[in-house]
């Protein structure tokens, strides 16, 4: 995510290597059908001179999805990159209501985008427990509400729309 450039030249790169990525599939006879992929949603860099918006990010992702990957896939589990919690449900319900084909599941696989808020509000602390579980059962279920496009937004406040976004991120 690191980087100025544009939702296109990121579709364009993210297209290269989603193709690159299911043909290395296909020479290695892998079963298409037991895979679930786990990519990046096509984004602008996070100093891009026009940062993408979310209609943006959700067509752009189906796009490079139906020019790469076949049906026999059955789930695509979209990663956060940096995208606050809030943004990446956002992200995820509009890809789900873009109206182009998706003959694959598409859900969530968000490590800081699940979580930040949770750690935040439990602190280290037993007596906030019960609290931290009622935020991410809050957050599960908007982003639940948002593999069916259902998603209305603003759950979890202002402490939801906090980018989680590092420059120079290593995993």
């Amino acid at each position: 995510m690191d980087g100025t450039h544009s939702v296109q030249v990121a579709a364009e790169v993210t297209q290269r290597v989603w193709a690159a990525q299911i043909k290395a599939l296909a020479d290695h006879h892998i079963m298409l059908e037991g895979c679930l992929l786990k990519p990046n949603m096509v984004r602008s860099g996070e100093k891009a001179a026009t940062p993408a918006t979310i209609e943006e990010i959700a067509k752009w992702t189906v796009k490079v999805l139906n020019n790469t990957v076949p049906p026999a896939i059955p789930g695509i589990n979209f990663l956060s990159g940096g995208m606050s919690e809030e943004d990446a449900t956002l992200a995820l319900n509009a890809i789900n209501r873009v109206p182009l084909k998706k003959p694959w599941t598409l859900s969530f696989s968000y490590g800081r985008a699940l979580q930040v808020t949770v750690i935040k509000v439990w602190a280290g602390k037993d007596e906030n427990i019960a609290k931290a579980q009622e935020a991410l059962i809050q957050r599960a279920q908007a982003n639940s509400l948002a593999c069916q496009g259902k998603y209305g937004g603003g759950v979890g406040g202002d402490s939801a729309k906090q980018s989680t976004f590092e420059a120079n991120y290593k995993y």
